[in-house]
């Protein structure tokens, strides 16, 4: 777009304004309402997607539960060991490395927990299935292959590049 020499202050900030906001523009674009749109599912899909949650759920806190467990099992043993035998160093890093392993999916399950949990309340508020940023419809191909998804996944390609 040519902007003529002459044109007045204003109309030069308008154009530029114009030509900055159309080069800039991104087909995935946050919405900024704070309310979204209640949900297009079926009352049967939401007891559906509620109840797939709610298996996943009970399966990952046994999980967390379980790992906790020998986790702490692993650390008190490690240091009230009452053998005479030396203690290899390469034994003792390969030990921290598999409590840190163990810890660091531990905090992984639990954020799936608190992720399926937002889940759950937005059943519950009849917002499941809609981005929470774009307000567009989740795919039911999406929902089924991670129900916990609050993000469409156009959106969610976005936030992984960077875009969004």
């Amino acid at each position: 777009m040519d902007i003529p020499k002459k044109t007045p202050a204003s109309q030069r900030l308008a154009n530029h304004k114009a030509v900055a906001t159309a080069s800039t523009e991104d087909p995935i674009q946050f919405v900024e309402q704070r309310k979204v749109p209640k949900t297009t599912l079926r009352a049967k899909e939401l007891r559906e997607f509620k109840k797939l949650l709610l298996l996943k759920r009970e399966e990952l806190t046994g999980d967390v539960n379980h790992m906790a467990g020998s986790a702490a099992q692993a650390a008190g043993a490690g240091g009230a060991e009452h053998s005479s035998a030396p203690v290899h160093m390469a034994d003792l890093g390969t030990d921290n490395w598999e409590h840190e392993f163990t810890l660091g999916l531990i905090v992984n399950k639990q954020k799936r927990i608190h992720e399926i949990d937002d889940a759950l309340k937005r059943i519950e508020n009849k917002t499941y299935g809609v981005c929470v940023a774009t307000h567009k419809a989740i795919s039911m191909a999406r929902l089924h292959a991670k129900p916990w998804a609050k993000y469409c996944i156009e959106y969610a390609r976005a936030r992984d590049e960077g875009r969004a």
